[in-house]
Order: C-alpha cells, then sequence, then structure tokens
C-alpha cells in the first residue's frame, strides 16, 4: 500500500502487528502455566510429608503400645524427653517433643526453601545388641509395615532406641542412627527432609520437574514414658503433576489443539472484524484523495459498528468536498465571464479612445468614458456581491433578533415600499444576517416592480416558517427551478448580478435553515425560509 510521505515520516506498527503481538501472548498463557508448575509441586510435597506423619504417628502409636505389652516396667528406653516451651513455625504453635497431649506436628518441607540433601546414606553395622522384646515387636508388626507399603507406596523402617532396624522390607539389624534426621528423632524431636532420588528409566518429561527426582523423608520417634523407645523412619516419593499430563498426554495435545483454534478463531475475528475493513478504509481514502470518484461507493464489508459509522462519515464528508469542489469550479467559470464581459466592454472603449486620439469627437469620447464607468460600476458590484457571498458561506451562527426590529430597519431602508408585519417573532439568527436576507429578497421585489410586501411567521416545536411574499411581476414557471443558481438573473442589461438569491440562499444554509418559492394564486412571488429553533 503506498502511503503519503506523513505516513512514513514515523515508524507505527501496522494494526496485523498489534494483533499478531495479542495473539501470541494468548498462545504464551498456557505455555506460562507450567512455572505454576513448581508451586503445585511443592503442595504434592507438603501433601506427601502430611500423609507421612497421620501413618507414622498410627505405627508409633501402635508400636508403643506392643511395647508396653511386652516389656512391662523393665522395658529397656533411650534417652528422657525433656518439656520445651511451645515453638511458633509456620504461622503455628508446633510443640517439638512429643511429650503427651496434643502436640500437633506440621509440615516442615518447602520445595522451593529446604535444601536438598544427598542420598540417604548406606545402614552401617550395629554397634548394640537389639532387645529381644524389641525383636519381637518387630516380628510382629513387620507384616503390618509391608501391607501399609503396598497400599501407600511408602518405605517404612522401624528402628530401636540405638537407631538399630527392627522391621522393614531389609536392613535389618543394621544401624540408621547415623542419618540426620533419625539422629534427630533419637533426642525425641521429629525431623524431616528432603533427598535426591536416582531415577533408574526417567520419562522425557522428568527433566521439566524438579518434584520427580527427590523423595521425602521423615523420623516420628516413638515415645514411652517420655523416653524415647524408637524411631518410625518413613519415605515416599510425591506424586508429580507433570508425569500425570506425560500420562494424559492424550486429552494434553487436544487442549493445545483446542487453544490454538481459539486462537485461530479469534484472530480471524481481529482480521475480519477490525484489521481488513480498516486497510480497506485506508485504501479507499488514498483512492478518494487521488480523486477517484468510483471510489465513492460503501464498504464490501464494515466489520462492527464503529468501523462502519467511521465510513459513512468519511464517504460523506468526501462526497461533499467533491460538491464543494464542483462548486468551486462552477462558480470560477461564472465568475470569469461575468467578469469577461465588463473587462471586454472596458479594453475596446479604451483601445478605441486610443486608436481615434485627436480624430476622436468630444461627444464620442463622451459616450465612450460613460462604457467605462458603467463596466467599471458593474465589475465593482459583482466583486462587492462576491465578497457578500464568502460571508454568507462562512457566517457567524450565533445570536437572535426580534423580528419587528428588523422590520423597523427595513422600512427605514425602502421608504417607497409598504411593509406589513402582522405578527412578532423570535429569529434564531443575528440581526445584521437577518437584515442581509430580508434586504435581498426585498431589494428583489421592488426591482421586480413590488410596492407592497408582507412578512408573516408560524412556529412549531422544532421550525419557524417565515413568508415573504410581494405584489411584483412575480417569477414565471420556466425560470422558478433557476433562480436560486449563482449569477442567474432576468435583468442583466440593468445591472442585475444575479447573486442576491444565491447569498440568502448561502446564508441560510449555514445556520442550518432553508429557502424555497411557493406557488403563488396571483400575481407576485412568495418565498418561505425555515428555521431550525435553538434553545
Amino acid at each position: 500500500m503506498i502511503l503519503s510521505r506523513t505516513f512514513r515520516d514515523k515508524w507505527r506498527p501496522p494494526l496485523f502487528l498489534v494483533v499478531a503481538a495479542v495473539l501470541g501472548i494468548m498462545l504464551l498463557v498456557p505455555l506460562a502455566g507450567i512455572s505454576f508448575f513448581r508451586v503445585y509441586e511443592n503442595q504434592l510435597v507438603e501433601t506427601t510429608e502430611a500423609e507421612l506423619i497421620a501413618q507414622s504417628a498410627a505405627i508409633a502409636a501402635a508400636t508403643a503400645q506392643r511395647l508396653k505389652e511386652l516389656g512391662g516396667t523393665d522395658l529397656p528406653l533411650g534417652e528422657a524427653v525433656a518439656s520445651a516451651p511451645a515453638k511458633s513455625y509456620r504461622g503455628g504453635l508446633v510443640v517439638q517433643y512429643l511429650t503427651g497431649g496434643w502436640t500437633p506436628v506440621l509440615t516442615r518441607l518447602d520445595l522451593t526453601k529446604t535444601p536438598i540433601l544427598p542420598g540417604r546414606p548406606d545402614p552401617l553395622p550395629a554397634t548394640e545388641a537389639v532387645p529381644p522384646v524389641y525383636e519381637e515387636t518387630g516380628g510382629h508388626l513387620d507384616q503390618i509395615l509391608l501391607e501399609t507399603q503396598k497400599l501407600t507406596l511408602a518405605g517404612f523402617r522401624l528402628l530401636d532406641f540405638n537407631g538399630t532396624v527392627i522391621a522393614g522390607r531389609d536392613e535389618l539389624g543394621q544401624s540408621l542412627a547415623h542419618v540426620e534426621e533419625v539422629q534427630q528423632a533419637l533426642t525425641g524431636r521429629y525431623a524431616s527432609a528432603l533427598r535426591e532420588r536416582v531415577v533408574g528409566n526417567p520419562q522425557p518429561i522428568y527433566s521439566i520437574s524438579r518434584g520427580t527426582s527427590v523423595r521425602v523423608f521423615i523420623a516420628m520417634p516413638i515415645i514411652v514414658d517420655n523416653k524415647v523407645a524408637g524411631v518410625v523412619y518413613a519415605s515416599r516419593t510425591p506424586s508429580n503433576i507433570l508425569k500425570e499430563l506425560f500420562l494424559k498426554r492424550e486429552a494434553v495435545f487436544w487442549l493445545v489443539l483446542f487453544v490454538l483454534g481459539a486462537t485461530f478463531i479469534v484472530g480471524l475475528i481481529f482480521v475480519r472484524a477490525i484489521s481488513g475493513p480498516i486497510r480497506a478504509l485506508t485504501r479507499r481514502s488514498l483512492q478518494i484523495g487521488a480523486g477517484d470518484r468510483d471510489a465513492l461507493k460503501p464498504l464490501v464489508i464494515h466489520g462492527n459498528r464503529e468501523i462502519h459509522a467511521l465510513s459513512e462519515s468519511m464517504l460523506d464528508m468526501s462526497r461533499k468536498l467533491f460538491e464543494r469542489n464542483d462548486y468551486i469550479n462552477t462558480f470560477a467559470n461564472h465568475v470569469t465571464h461575468e467578469l469577461k464581459s465588463p473587462l471586454t466592454a472596458i479594453q475596446g472603449a479604451a483601445e478605441l479612445m486610443k486608436d481615434g486620439g485627436s480624430e476622436l469627437s468630444d461627444a464620442d469620447r463622451a459616450r465612450f468614458l460613460d462604457n467605462i464607468l458603467r463596466d467599471t460600476d458593474r465589475a465593482s458590484l459583482l466583486l462587492n456581491r462576491l465578497r457578500e457571498l464568502a460571508r454568507a458561506d462562512s457566517v457567524e451562527i450565533a445570536g437572535s433578533c426580534q423580528l419587528a426590529s428588523v422590520v423597523a430597519g427595513l422600512r427605514s431602508r425602502f421608504e417607497g415600499v409598504q411593509i406589513a408585519c402582522p405578527k412578532e417573532a423570535k429569529l434564531p439568527i443575528s440581526a445584521e444576517n437577518a437584515r442581509i436576507v430580508f434586504e435581498n429578497l426585498i431589494d428583489n421585489s421592488v426591482r421586480h416592480g413590488a410596492d407592497h410586501v408582507t412578512i408573516s411567521a408560524t412556529t412549531d416545536r422544532q421550525h419557524l416558517q417565515v413568508r415573504v411574499q410581494d405584489n411584483g411581476e412575480g417569477i414565471s414557471a420556466g425560470n422558478a427551478d433557476q433562480i436560486f443558481d449563482l449569477f442567474f438573473t432576468t435583468r442583466r442589461d440593468s445591472g442585475g448580478t444575479g447573486m442576491g438569491l444565491g447569498i440568502v440562499q448561502a446564508l441560510l444554509k449555514a445556520h442550518g435553515a432553508s429557502i424555497s418559492l411557493l406557488p403563488t394564486d396571483g400575481d407576485g412571488a412568495c418565498f418561505e425560509l425555515e428555521l431550525p429553533m435553538r434553545n
């Protein structure tokens, strides 16, 4: 598309580029949702820790009860658990020592803040023998732990107060006392940790997720008579949202397809309703600017109401500009023709006087001078009327006046004419503009033999109608359609310019008013002025 230099002075993004950017942002919104998976993964880690806490608490309570039943008062126990004040942790009160009573243990792991430790250390040989009562308890609970693991997919180890494994899938008789979280639990404090997890056969999507490479470990102390009797050591890999998405990749595919389809439809709507009509309107305006009158037709597709209104207003303005241009061309031709006649006559008379020289008689010289003066007066009159017409086209629309005061001025201006005004009215134009209108109409009447003019006014809610009727010669049917054309006159020989009614029509049009010739039953002419009422 060829644009003017003004358009090319500064780069501005075209509308299709703006639409493309919006569509690109729409496509990025679903992709940006992947970053929020981190938040959900952290929630999965917290959920996993909370589930392990609940499961381990139940196993710890069952183990403590079994130990009491088997060991009685001679049950060997570990370190005593000292009472400690409650400590604020993550918005709640957490009692670090399980000393009985209501002592809630809240989750502590945070995937974004908790450091990830290396994988769990291998067990070491036990340095202390496992008491028989603990071996019996471990044998009793071993199958229970195995069945629990099958349902929860969590790994459980039951340790004695020295950190030796007494129940679990493997590692029986070996020590885990050197593991950091177990060390804390052997002192009576709940502990948890995130440790690296080695994935043997990772799925492709695992590279995106951080949650698939860690495992949650917790160590829950077993308390009997306010002393440590052992530790429930549990672990589990948290669930992973990305893995679920990979497993449900068919549904994800259809979702992505839906997003792409919706984006395409939105883009199509943009192009159809906004971008396309605006580009067509731009091309149409350039064609009109080049003078192509065939471009003055509605767009094929408007797209929306606003662009339709813009298109119609532009076409209406363009039509008016073309009409104005035609008016100016016609006007210039008429002015040229009207001025050419007196100027040609003046030139001819001057040349005759020059050529005649001293041989020209005084009577001929006086006649030629009279012709020159008469044609000069006609040219001056024509120029004055042109100036009045220009003023009428650009008149200031303001003010109002009383019809009676205008009529009083007209009576002093046309002393030999009887001007009647039976009804008073308020005119929605200034007194000066009203004077120009009525003076031209009455002057036209007087030049056609009228000596009596009646000005009457009627009103309704929206308009004021003023009729100007005279008793002159009237206007023939053949001339009725031409009287408002500029430079049309039937009195050219007597000095008529044919611009009086044109001035009246231009002035009234500037006020949103109109003038028309009404048919009459007898002699004379009758003009009706219709002016819009203003608040």
